[in-house]
């Protein structure tokens, strides 16, 4: 079993805690923790933007990736949204045994 976690930023918190309440509900996060502030900078037609962020940090397996994303991109308000996960590649056995519990 592979464990991941995702990132996810949004423009607001309200939108952040509508996508996290969606993700953990489907059962496709166990935990997510939605950051309220980040400064952002980033590429944009051609310049650098800046905004402040939302930041959401989800626990999830890697087999529901795919679908997280589609569910993501359903539920996010940008033209093109981050979705990105990095491997969990060690962790407390029981937290990790927590998250094949509490999604699909």
């Amino acid at each position: 079993m592979e464990y991941v976690i995702a990132f996810v930023t949004t423009p607001t918190v309200e939108e952040a805690k509508r996508i996290a309440e969606s993700l953990v509900e489907r059962k496709l996060a166990a935990c997510v923790n939605v950051i309220p502030q980040v400064d952002s900078y980033y590429w944009w037609n051609g310049k650098i933007e800046s905004d402040q962020e939302a930041k959401l940090v989800i626990k999830t397996k890697s087999e529901l990736m795919e679908e997280l994303i589609e569910s993501v991109r359903k539920l996010h308000s940008y033209e093109i949204c981050e979705v990105t996960s990095v491997p969990i590649v060690g962790g407390n056995a029981d937290y990790l045994k927590w998250i094949d519990e509490n999604v699909k």
